[in-house]
């Protein structure tokens, strides 16, 4: 798998692996989040592809104090083959190069499946309650 920052015309098929993948909700466009994450320096999205093929992706970020990940994805036929782990990495990689020491994720409750991926490398649950408000423009 080739790993390198998304482009515009990846948007789509980027898209499309979110849905699959059950990562994407009513209330936010996920055109405008990555429209929004590759405008800034403090953050980018990475995808992975196998032959041309967009199979993994991961929106990264930072504060200026602790990291983030979003719509970390493998596409269904592709998991358990180790590109979850690499774009993770690649993430990393990338947070490491901005000067970033830790990472915070946020995993919905009932994605039991993702909890055990993050657990495997080596994140621990937080005793912290998130929340949340959304703002309109």
């Amino acid at each position: 798998m080739n790993i390198a920052r998304a482009e515009q015309h990846d948007f789509p098929a980027l898209i499309k692996l979110w849905h699959e993948c059950g990562l994407t909700r009513p209330w936010n466009d996920p055109e405008n989040d990555l429209r929004f994450a590759l405008k800034g320096p403090a953050s980018t999205v990475l995808a992975g592809k196998v032959e041309g093929e967009i199979v993994s992706s991961v929106m990264v970020g930072h504060d200026g104090h602790r990291g983030a990940l979003y719509y970390l994805a493998t596409a269904p036929h592709h998991q358990g083959k180790g590109f979850g782990r690499a774009i993770h990495d690649a993430a990393v990689d990338w947070l490491s190069s901005q000067g970033v020491w830790k990472i915070n994720i946020l995993v919905r409750n009932e994605n039991e499946k993702v909890h055990g991926f993050y657990k495997s490398l080596g994140y621990g649950q937080n005793q912290a309650t998130s929340f949340a408000k959304q703002i309109t423009k």
